[in-house]
């Protein structure tokens, strides 16, 4: 007989093998075609709960997406669907940053057209055209990865009502007076000819020349050595950018250091230096035979001193008190370019301030970085890289260059062109942080941070930065809606112009300020407030695309479309990477903290970046780089999800081939856990079959003990978005408390008992209350898998349509059995030492399947008791055919296994015959005439199923 036609074995049609880059993209339309992003949320509304909004930072539009926006969306959508689960209203609308110098720069390239040649309108429509483009391919990936939101209208920042509300928050910025527009040294970049922000700049390895240069004394007042000639006497300054001697001002000391004459013994000249850094600078000028002459003085002492320009005879150069000199480098005496640095503008602005010197300030070079006339010497028409080796040799020739040599240092660099970029002073448009900055460090003490060092990170950053820089020299964006007289030459920007700007751009866009001249912008009948007159023009700038992006809480939070209704402003959370301190958390703080007084979220979610498996930046030239596009094609979204669930996240991560592969084994373990349940649930009806907890089998009550526990583990790990504690919690679960003992444990009695005997259908429910569990907890993870698994669940009454629109599992804590727990921890350990015998035995060929085997077990004391409590149930514990507990452990072969705890373990090959149905080796078999070939248990189920 065929007696394994009799065993109830699992029946799925569930598959083995994912294939997921083939059955994922089902989903994807089921979930379109459900509207699944707007039923969450409708069905939330009914029921009247929470809203939770999560605000999205916009990627840039511009290009495919890696590894790290997988990242941050993935991230993202797992909040999203977890939230809703937990009975709130969760909103998520994506967004796109479409403005500004990146899209300029790709059309450009792109199409080979030279923008002079093009209208502002013109250039205007190819970027829009781009963006749009480039939105439609990343939007499809983005929901490929599995990610849901209002994908079909999602915000944009070229968005006609994104523009007015970006345009409003400038507005109530201006009519505070937080707006004003100066000159001063801002970040320019030579290659794309505009001013940058501070989060527009990183910084990469540079080779530059270090020059040691002599400024002849002038006024030196009683400072000098006695009875040494001023014609003898120097201050000496040290510089990596000898292109901006020609730009120099002043000198800069630190009023608090010491500060000493050195003379040089071979050459006869004395060199103003700080005492500590002489020693080091005079070696990188190769002098060695010198001394310290005349008293210590304090840098105070120098204050308006005077010393001669060593290129520019007329120029007197002065001795400024500047707290940003240190002592990291050089001589103590700073080379000062106001022009061209931001501390070196600070200083001269401070003293210009307080009415001691009033000079212009140079500034030599062009919006190209050529040098220009201002610079004379022969330097006219060469960018400012081409300058510094005929700046070195004016200098040598004057007798004026004491030292030079080449270092590595690291400098600033464009971060979308990568070139090398400078401080330039230019009029720019400012927004005054020092108007609101104690107010913008209070919503950061408000703010909730994930990590907890993401606080002082932008309370710092907040707390000791300059104003920012919010005009860019470009076309494609914002404009900066002010105005200019040409009557009297000022400045414009009132309440009512931004007002009637604002009412146009909603309207028609931010296109209106090109189209339209400057009468048509304003109010009709409008006269300057400075001198009544009527003929204006218009700025040419556009604001800083970090404007644009900071001030969309304005647009989609505050005053949201009629499509993102119940959008909140504070919303509940911000999450990026750990860069946008710098940037998008950044400038949205300022911004909402500006027109409101508090930041426009709650808190505030911060990851790392995506590195190789050795922990070096991903690069195409190194070759190291892992495409989403390449995961989801070869392995699917859910493996590459799961990957992102298993890292802590919040330092940087590590991704290779061999990452993703061994997730794949991961995602593997935990798909056929699934199977094996819904296998085993074929014949089970939760409303009819399911046993009532307290008549459940103890085996099956310790299941959903630990199930409870992992719940409990994973809700607190999800508050806290610590995710890689819910994957670890899981694998565990399925690998070591699932599929290693208790469906281990469970298979001979799912399989052998009568279909609908107490004990068969009390594992049953069990099994159906995790899978239930199991698959909730798992579909903001894995949320195709997740899908799956549900449409192939049994059918009950209330059953949603979707996992995800299901809640999630509601907490049982009248599973957690503190007595139950410590019986089976105690039972699990010593299991845990049989199944090392068992495996020994079969490493030996002593055995082959478990079931072949006897085990004797010597144990005393605690361990014995435990054992002896489990009565005929040790053999289906430990899966052998019989096992035998002597209650003396010397009595155990000097080949036994033994534990820690002294218990020992002998192993050997049953002699009794085995059953031909249940494979267990037992005295009954053959008891039966009817069933001469199976063991007594299995000729009764076959006589009661037979009935």
């Amino acid at each position: 007989m065929d007696y394994s036609k009799t065993l109830h074995l699992p029946e799925t049609d569930f598959p083995m093998r994912g294939n997921l880059p083939k059955r994922e993209p089902g989903f994807v339309k089921m979930w379109k075609d459900m509207d699944l992003y707007h039923q969450r949320l409708e069905k939330r509304r009914k029921d009247g709960a929470p809203a939770f909004v999560l605000h999205d930072g916009p990627p840039y539009a511009n290009g495919k997406i890696h590894i790290g926006h997988a990242l941050n969306k993935t991230l993202k959508d797992i909040i999203v669907r977890y939230k809703f689960m937990k009975s709130y209203a969760a909103h998520y609308v994506p967004g796109w940053d479409t403005h500004g110098l990146p899209i300029e720069y790709a059309v450009l390239k792109e199409s080979g057209e030279d923008r002079a040649t093009m209208t502002p309108l013109q250039l205007r429509e190819k970027c829009l055209a781009y963006a749009k483009r480039w939105i439609n391919i990343q939007r499809e990936d983005f929901i490929r990865m599995g990610v849901v939101g209002d994908f079909e209208h999602p915000y944009v920042t070229f968005d006609p009502h994104l523009e007015a509300k970006q345009l409003e928050v400038f507005g109530a910025m201006a009519d505070k007076g937080y707006i004003y527009k100066g000159k001063k040294a801002v970040y320019w970049c030579p290659h794309c000819e505009t001013a940058l922000a501070e989060a527009e700049i990183e910084y990469k390895d540079r080779k530059s020349p270090s020059i040691y240069v002599k400024f002849p004394a002038l006024d030196v007042g009683d400072l000098a050595p006695e009875g040494v000639p001023k014609d003898k006497l120097f201050a000496v300054i040290w510089t990596t950018t000898p292109w901006t001697i020609p730009a120099n001002e002043f000198i800069s000391v630190n009023p608090k250091f010491t500060y000493v004459w050195v003379h040089n013994l071979d050459n006869d000249e004395y060199y103003l230096m700080n005492k500590e850094l002489a020693p080091a600078a005079l070696a990188d000028c190769k002098v060695e035979n010198y001394e310290f002459a005349g008293r210590e003085m304090l840098g105070a002492e120098w204050d308006l001193k005077s010393f001669q320009h060593p290129l520019y005879e007329d120029r007197v150069v002065y001795v400024l008190e500047g707290n940003h000199v240190t002592l990291d480098a050089g001589t103590g005496c700073v080379h000062t370019a106001p022009g061209h640095g931001v501390d070196d503008f600070e200083v001269y602005k401070s003293y210009e301030n307080a009415g001691k010197l009033k000079q212009e300030i140079l500034c030599p070079v062009d919006e190209k970085g050529r040098m220009t006339e201002e610079a004379g010497l022969g330097l006219v028409g060469k960018t400012i890289w081409e300058a510094e080796g005929p700046v070195i040799s004016l200098l040598a020739h004057a007798g004026r260059l004491l030292g030079k040599k080449s270092i590595h240092h690291q400098y600033a660099h464009c971060w979308r062109c990568k070139n090398p970029i400078i401080y330039r002073a230019t009029e720019q448009w400012f927004a005054s942080i020092n108007d609101f900055r104690d107010k913008a460090l209070k919503a950061v003490d408000d703010t909730t941070f994930y990590p907890a060092w993401g606080h002082d990170r932008l309370y710092n950053m907040i707390r000791d930065r300059q104003d920012w820089c919010i005009s860019r020299q470009r076309s494609w964006g914002v404009p900066i809606p002010a105005f200019y007289c040409d009557d009297c030459g000022k400045y414009v920007i009132t309440h009512e112009t931004t007002q009637k700007v604002v009412d146009i751009v909603e309207k028609e866009g931010s296109d209106a300020w090109w189209k339209y001249s400057a009468e048509e912008l304003l109010p009709e009948g409008f006269t300057c407030p400075h001198c009544g007159g009527h003929h204006f023009h218009k700025e040419k700038d556009i604001m800083d695309v970090w404007f644009d992006s900071g001030s969309t809480w304005n647009g989609v939070l505050k005053n949201p479309r009629e499509e993102w209704k119940g959008a909140a402003y504070p919303c509940d959370l911000y999450l990026e990477g750990s860069d946008q301190h710098r940037g998008w958390f950044h400038s949205s703080l300022l911004t909402s903290v500006a027109v409101n007084g508090h930041a426009p979220y709650k808190a505030v979610l911060t990851h790392g970046f995506t590195m190789d498996g050795e922990g070096r930046k991903m690069s195409k030239s190194v070759g190291n780089v892992v495409a989403p596009q390449d995961i989801i094609n070869k392995y699917g979204a859910d493996v590459m999800r799961l990957w992102i669930s298993s890292v802590e996240y919040q330092s940087d991560v590590r991704l290779s081939d061999k990452i993703i592969k061994s997730m794949s084994d991961v995602y593997r373990k935990i798909r056929n856990t699934f199977r094996y349940l819904l296998g085993n649930l074929a014949d089970f009806n939760p409303a009819t079959d399911a046993v009532p907890y307290a008549e459940m089998d103890e085996l099956d009550r310790w299941a959903l003990l630990r199930l409870e526990q992992v719940k409990e583990e994973v809700s607190n790990a999800c508050e806290q978005y610590q995710f890689h504690v819910m994957y670890h919690a899981v694998h565990n679960f399925c690998t070591v408390d699932l599929s290693a003992t208790y469906l281990d444990i469970l298979k001979d009695r799912l399989y052998t008992e009568t279909a609908d005997s107490r004990l068969r259908r009390s594992a049953q429910t069990a099994m159906y209350e995790i899978l239930d569990s199991l698959v909730r907890i798992m579909a903001p993870f894995i949320c195709f898998t997740a899908e799956e698994v549900w449409q192939a669940m049994p059918a009950v009454e209330g059953k949603e349509a979707s996992v995800h629109l299901a809640d999630w599992p509601a907490m049982k804590p009248q599973y957690l059995d503190s007595a139950l727990d410590e019986k089976w921890s105690a039972r699990l350990a010593l299991r845990s030492d049989v199944m090392k015998a068992l495996e020994n035995a079969r490493a030996a060929k002593i055995i082959g399947h478990p079931l072949d085997a006897d085990v004797t077990i010597y144990a005393e004391g605690d361990a014995y008791e435990t054992l002896k409590a489990m009565g005929d149930f040790l053999s289906d514990f430990f899966i052998v055919s019989n096992v035998e507990l002597v209650n003396d452990t010397s009595a155990a072969p000097a080949d036994a296994l033994t534990n820690e705890d002294g218990v020992r373990v002998s192993v050997a090959p049953s002699t009794r015959q085995k059953c031909e149905r249940c494979w267990k080796h037992l005295d009954s078999v053959g008891s039966n005439p009817n069933h001469p070939d199976v063991c007594a248990r299995c000729a009764r189920v076959l006589d009661e199923e037979k009935e």
